[in-house]
């Protein structure tokens, strides 16, 4: 594998690589370069939310592996890192929308590209629902006006956070409708004052420590009478880290619509992932350090918000779960982001229904409107599960994460096939990982599939918590994640496999023929 730009002096800042290294891959450049440094550094970090996913997932960590279930985070942080290694030099050489989509397509082949892509978008729009859920989770803790229905219990907080969500997804709609730099300057505005408060709430946690840090070997005497001893608890009790810390490649996945993208986007993607492993590992370690009863039983259902209130008081409490909020909030608007990036990317390549129209970019907007109303009311639609269906969504949502981490291997695996067959060459002059290449990319592979494999087990204390037992539910990662991918590739083998290829309007511009240059046009 060669690259074109290799060859030619590093053109600095400006789009010459950037714009060849799209064109490789068969499109000419339309969306407008508007994104800086620190916007595409937000948009990783905001996808992967610090305050978002510890607030959400802490009692979970705690309830199946105790304290000790702080090693799960710098567990999945070293898993994770180098996952994001090989995408550093990925989105140094092809910084373009829908970068998973695109870059699985480039070194695996249109039949992989294609099926990682179909996972990537799938599982998006159901965490884009199970962000939106977030809502139902502090809300109501700040003030019992935002419980619409009901009192919060059983099904009244099922239906209140459907309505909570609905709000959230439709305002992320809008957002992304009007354009990218509203969503990157709200975005950036939301990052910015997570990471404020983020730091704010780990000074004060320290000042309220009661206990030393060993409590973080800890267990509660969990796992004794299973088969795997603690480590099969802790296993169960990791999920709660690998259901936060994804979503670093967003940063590429603005490529199009950043300023120097081959060079800022590795940094965005590094700088994201280990600002989440570093702030979120220090709310982790200070909340288990600071928290007046470690044994108390709503540790392990409040989670950080019962830290929070019962360490810090209700008036400092409430202004940390106000920027809790803000956290679901850009959140929520990262995720979006990145589906659309991703539906346009396919859409581009002729790879959807009507293509055509969801690859189209605005001319006043300068962004694809018409995926972000779609994507927007597919995840109200699967959000309506949760009515009357609260365990089945919790199964779907699970299995989502699941579905990221196999479309990251659709990724990884295949890079790692080009390294081995000496095809792989990373960009001159911008991120490599040098000799360090195919150690890095094995140890992701690797770590994909045992992280899948351990998102997927089938766990009753994961898919099946409440209720009667059902064997579907407890094999639902199997069966959903089969039902999607076969089902998925079924029909893009029997139907769309045929109208495959860059859609002659958003095709490069051949420079000898002055006219779309892509072999791989869908024919009439």
């Amino acid at each position: 594998m060669t690259d074109p730009a290799a060859s030619r002096p590093d053109s600095g800042s400006d789009h010459g690589h950037d714009d060849e290294a799209i064109a490789e891959l068969g499109y000419k450049p339309e969306l407008k370069r508007t994104l800086g440094n620190f916007h595409t550094f937000a948009a990783g970090i905001s996808y992967i939310s610090i305050l978002t996913g510890t607030f959400q997932l802490f009692y979970f960590g705690i309830a199946h592996g105790g304290p000790a279930y702080w090693w799960s985070w710098p567990m999945v942080f070293l898993g994770q890192l180098m996952v994001a290694l090989c995408f550093c030099e990925l989105a140094a050489r092809y910084p373009v929308a829908g970068s998973v989509y695109n870059w699985s397509k480039k070194l695996g082949g249109p039949h992989i590209g294609w099926l990682g892509g179909w996972m990537m978008l799938t599982a998006t729009m159901v965490s884009l629902s199970a962000v939106a859920l977030a809502y139902q989770v502090t809300l109501p803790q700040i003030s019992s006006w935002f419980q619409f229905i009901g009192d919060g219990t059983g099904q009244s907080a099922a239906e209140n956070a459907v309505v909570l969500g609905t709000i959230l997804i439709t305002f992320t709609t809008l957002v992304n409708a009007f354009g990218v730099k509203l969503m990157a300057r709200i975005n950036s505005a939301g990052v910015a004052i997570e990471l404020i408060a983020a730091i704010v709430l780990i000074l004060l946690l320290a000042a309220h420590v009661t206990r030393g840090p060993g409590v973080v070997f800890n267990t509660f005497g969990l796992g004794s009478g299973q088969n795997l001893g603690y480590f099969g608890a802790f296993l169960t009790a990791a999920l709660a880290s690998a259901y936060v810390m994804y979503g670093f490649d967003t940063a590429s996945s603005l490529g199009e619509e950043s300023k120097d993208p081959g060079r800022n986007a590795p940094r965005a993607i590094l700088r994201a992932l280990v600002a989440s492993f570093l702030i979120g590992g220090l709310i982790l370690l200070f909340a288990l350090l600071s928290v007046p009863d470690l044994h108390s039983a709503k540790l392990s259902v409040d989670g950080l918000q019962y830290v929070v209130l019962s360490t810090l008081g209700s008036t400092v409490g409430q202004i940390v779960l106000w920027c809790v909020v803000i956290a679901i909030t850009v959140c929520e608007l990262a995720v979006h982001t990145a589906g659309i990036r991703l539906a346009f990317a396919m859409a581009r390549d002729n790879n959807l229904p009507a293509a055509s129209l969801l690859a189209k970019v605005s001319p006043r907007f300068q962004t694809p409107v018409l995926p972000a109303v779609v994507i927007g009311l597919v995840a109200i639609g699967i959000l309506l599960l949760n009515v009357n269906q609260p365990q089945i969504f919790s199964v779907i949502t699970s299995i989502a994460i699941i579905m990221i981490y196999l479309a990251y291997l659709a990724v990884t695996l295949p890079m790692l096939v080009q390294r081995l067959r000496g095809k792989w060459t990373p960009v001159r002059g911008r991120f490599s990982l040098g000799k360090f290449g195919i150690p890095v990319n094995i140890l992701a592979v690797l770590w994909g599939f045992g992280m899948s494999l351990n998102l997927a087990w089938p766990r009753a204390a994961v898919y099946n918590a409440t209720g009667p037992q059902h064997w579907y539910l407890r094999w639902g990662a199997f069966l959903f994640i089969g039902v999607v991918a076969i089902g998925g590739f079924t029909y893009y083998w029997f139907v769309q496999r045929k109208r495959t290829g860059v859609l002659a309007m958003h095709a490069a511009v051949a420079p000898d023929s002055g006219g779309p240059g892509n072999s791989n046009a869908p024919t009439p």
